[in-house]
């Protein structure tokens, strides 16, 4: 791997011993990687039906050839807790649901995110009829109710999104921008981050946002001040307009870095079609009846893709990328996926693939000494050791500390 990714790699130690204790002496031991520790992410949504077989039938097998695909390349999902759908009427939840394929995803190696617990956009439609301060006690219920019942299952959360623009919000009147107004951003960020923490201390909680201007900076500086445990930062790059190309995003990266926290790529799509106009301010405001892919748009796709993720990867303190949808046609009919509708795989898809399951990825034979001892280098992740027949599983990660791996039968 060349060095601009050095970051990513560790060499560690390890004592080889097989299912007797003895050491594996002068052996030959295949290391495979089977995860990694950074988060290739993507939007998981359509899990939710497949799991609880709620999609029809003739639905079904394209939500299983999709997702096998998706489990192909990623290790991480988000998952929707919109409020005005998680909960449309007040306490009936999805809870069931999204808990079924939450489970799902966690059993095939899947870390999975909440997305998220505060937003004024589709909030429940039902706070309009309580006072502010009802409100906002609900809306912190809220979040208890729902990082706990998902504590172990879900520990990472996009606590709350778009605040930059939440007390201006002026499209539709909802009880969030009303309580956002009423006392603040950062109080409310204060609150809900602290409702969050308290539900489920160990979990990851970001704060996300759209607005990648000064404004933002801001925002994350003063929630820092007043103590507020941002674990992450999360930046969306919804780029229908066209590619913010390297050096934006190294201007953005350059920016956020300074605060010294983990950046997460919360929401990511590229186009393979016609690029939204550039006049249009919210996106939500281009409304078309279809919106094709093309040959011509997968291409320049598939090169964005793999410059960004490089770009990205390459940064020490960059460790999630999450693609929003895995096909085309889902937010604003955007061909914005890396599979067609019918599943079918874009360049994009392919070069990604490649990245990730190869070229940012370690499978080696090595040689253990007469004491079982060998060193193991590759990118950090899970692996599984194999030698004669018998297997063991163990992490690459940042410490170097020797390691005894104990090889077993199966």
């Amino acid at each position: 791997m060349v060095s601009k990714y050095n970051h990513r790699m560790t060499t560690k130690p390890i004592r080889f011993v097989g299912q007797d204790g003895l050491p594996l002496s002068n052996k030959q031991i295949t290391i495979s990687q089977t995860n990694h520790e950074f988060l290739f992410g993507c939007g998981a949504f359509d899990s939710i039906p497949l799991v609880n077989d709620e999609a029809a039938p003739s639905e079904k097998d394209l939500l299983k050839e999709r997702f096998e695909k998706w489990l192909a390349l990623f290790n991480a999902g988000t998952l929707p807790f919109y409020w005005g759908g998680f909960e449309p009427e007040k306490g009936k939840t999805q809870t069931k649901q999204v808990k079924a394929a939450a489970t799902w995803l966690k059993e095939k190696g899947v870390k999975v995110k909440g997305h998220p617990l505060c937003w004024h956009t589709n909030t429940a439609p039902w706070l309009m009829d309580m006072t502010n301060d009802e409100i906002l006690k609900t809306q912190l219920d809220r979040i208890h109710r729902d990082v706990t019942e998902f504590k172990g299952i879900i520990d990472m959360w996009d606590v709350i999104n778009e605040v930059v623009i939440m007390p201006i919000f002026d499209k539709y009147d909802n009880g969030i921008t009303r309580i956002c107004k009423q006392i603040g951003r950062i109080p409310l960020i204060r609150e809900v981050f602290a409702a969050a923490k308290e539900a489920n201390p160990h979990a990851v909680l970001l704060l996300n946002d759209f607005n990648t201007s000064i404004s933002y900076e801001i925002l994350i500086e003063g929630c820092l001040e007043a103590g507020i445990p941002i674990d992450a930062i999360g930046i969306q790059s919804h780029q229908h307009q066209g590619y913010w190309g390297v050096e934006k995003t190294h201007e953005v990266l350059d920016r956020y870095s300074h605060f010294g926290l983990p950046i997460h790529f919360t929401e990511n799509t590229l186009i393979s079609g016609q690029l939204m106009p550039p006049e249009i301010i919210d996106l939500n405001d281009h409304q078309v009846k279809e919106w094709p892919t093309t040959p011509e748009g997968e291409e320049r796709q598939a090169r964005e893709v793999v410059q960004l993720y490089e770009t990205l990867f390459a940064h020490p303190l960059v460790e999630s990328i999450t693609t929003w949808s895995i096909v085309d046609g889902k937010w604003l009919k955007a061909p914005a996926g890396l599979l067609r509708e019918d599943n079918s795989s874009k360049p994009s898809y392919n070069e990604l693939l490649r990245l990730i399951k190869n070229e940012w990825w370690t499978n080696t034979t090595l040689v253990t000494d007469e004491h079982g001892h060998a060193e193991v280098t590759g990118v950090r992740g899970e692996y599984e050791a194999a030698c004669e027949g018998q297997k063991a599983g163990f992490v690459l990660n940042k410490t170097n500390s020797v390691d005894t791996i104990s090889l077993m039968h199966e």
